[in-house]
């Protein structure tokens, strides 16, 4: 039987973080108007005889995109006029790039399994979103202050051949689109959205068969499951000796599937044509080198930072690297802290994400300052209190803030190493527990963790327990004998 594999291409819509829309003076938020259709005007609605004028910050940030994508700029871009009919476009046309986008033929480097993949980027555009549509009680309800924001689309080489790796160049392009300031990456806001195109074809063959699109994925899961489906449905066709209609897809998450919503349109049927109302964006090599200033590390050139530097392992470091306001959080923790950096990495990894993750809370709002992080990581590191009295203090700096030794202080978390205050814990607990005794005599050994539990519970958890476990283990010995 033929084995087939997929080919996969994305193209990915990222509103873009300006104060206003892509051609005219609205705010680009609309998600803070109080009621629709209350953040419009003659341009954004497309009213007779309204010109547009082209949003410096979104060039800028368009620019900054495509260098960060490895991408050429062009030093000449235009606008067109992209053609369809819907209801949520209130010009009966979009504004676009075709001919000239202001970036192409870029590169991003993915993980596909254990390999690296390198992707080929397009191109990366300007347009601008579409209105806003909801259906209730069998109408269709329009609200155009979404209509005019500013878009990027970037667009992919079908160079992916796994539905990993499409995973992985997405999650890619969100984390550079969020490092930059472009994208807030909030997919559940429907800011940024996939669609796969996907055709399957005979392993081992180079040829391009029917593909088709699946629009308007709004979620990770969705991207994986929807890109998962059509790639069996096609491969089922195949096999059965059928053919594969290129088409528009939606995807049904309820239904688990694929449902059809138009004959797939190719770039003439758009019928594009010069915008005659903007003009070309003339870029000086200036200009682009002044943007080219603005990149910041980029995620990738980080995390291969945090492994050489800090000794982290490759998955650790891309953790703390997943969002910029993350691995800057980090860092300023192992700048104060005396602890290695595997150990704050621990314990953000462990403890400080759930806390966050249980409330809530981003990163960015985070109210237990770098400094009081690392003070507290460094009082377990050197055995001032222990590990769970660190979660305990932990808990009480994201309820309450304050200062991590006035904290041990007033909860009495202080850990205990004297010697004798344990070794009289100690025979307590073997005294009160002779069957456990036994048990461990007996060649149990795995009960020790039950009388450490024990031992624990007598000092409230102050004891070191280094050196609980330690004279906890002589004394069981000199029961033996």
């Amino acid at each position: 039987m033929t084995q087939y594999e997929p080919v996969i291409g994305l193209e990915i819509h990222g509103e873009m973080l300006t104060d206003s829309k892509m051609f005219c003076g609205c705010s680009a938020d609309y998600g803070s108007a109080p009621e629709p259709n209350t953040n419009i005007c003659p341009v954004c609605t497309a009213l007779p005889g309204a010109l547009p004028v082209a949003n410096k910050k979104a060039t800028e940030l368009a620019a900054l995109v495509g260098l960060a994508l490895n991408c050429t700029i062009n030093k000449h871009n235009t606008f067109a006029r992209k053609n369809y009919f819907y209801p949520d476009l209130p010009k009966g046309y979009q504004i676009s790039q075709y001919e000239l986008p202001i970036a192409e033929k870029g590169w991003l480097d993915i993980q596909d399994g254990e390999n690296q993949l390198r992707v080929r980027v397009r191109r990366a555009h300007i347009e601008e979103d579409t209105a806003k549509l909801s259906h209730e009680k069998g109408a269709a309800l329009i609200d155009f202050n979404r209509a005019g924001v500013p878009l990027l689309e970037i667009v992919s080489e079908p160079d992916m051949h796994t539905v990993e790796a499409a995973l992985d160049y997405a999650t890619k392009i969100r984390a550079i689109l969020r490092y930059l300031g472009v994208n807030s990456g909030d997919m559940e806001k429907g800011v940024l959205r996939f669609e796969a195109n996907v055709s399957v074809r005979p392993v081992g063959s180079d040829e391009f068969r029917t593909r088709t699109e699946i629009k308007n994925l709004n979620s990770f899961r969705a991207l994986v499951r929807a890109s998962q489906y059509e790639i069996e449905r096609q491969t089922k066709i195949y096999e059965e000796g059928g053919v594969v209609r290129q088409e528009t897809l939606g995807w049904d998450d309820v239904r688990g599937v694929t449902v059809s919503q138009r004959g797939k349109e190719d770039a003439h049927d758009y019928r594009y044509f010069p915008e005659p109302d903007l003009p070309p964006l003339k870029l000086t090599d200036e200009w682009i080198e002044m943007i080219r200033g603005r990149l910041p590390e980029l995620p990738e050139a980080k995390t291969a930072r945090f492994v050489s530097d800090f000794g982290l392992t490759l998955s650790d470091a891309r953790f703390l690297t997943s969002e910029r306001s993350l691995a800057d959080y980090f860092e300023r923790v192992v700048a104060t802290a005396k602890s290695p950096a595997k150990t704050v990495h621990s314990w953000m990894a462990g403890e400080f994400m759930r806390i966050l993750n249980d409330s809530g809370t981003d990163i960015q709002d985070v109210t237990v300052s770098p400094e009081a992080f690392a003070q507290l990581v460094d009082m377990v590191t050197d055995k001032v209190i222990s590990g769970n009295a660190g979660k305990v203090v932990l808990n009480e700096l994201f309820k309450n803030g304050g200062d991590p030794a006035q904290i041990v202080k007033e909860k009495n978390l202080a850990q205990v190493s004297d010697t004798g205050f344990i070794q009289e814990t100690i025979d307590k607990v073997l005294n009160d527990n002779p069957k456990e005794v036994e048990q461990f005599l007996a060649g149990k050994e795995t009960i020790i963790q039950w009388l450490m539990g024990q031992v624990a519970r007598a000092t409230k958890g102050k004891a070191d327990p280094n050196v609980a476990k330690e004279l906890l283990v002589k004394a069981l010995e000199a029961r033996r004998k």
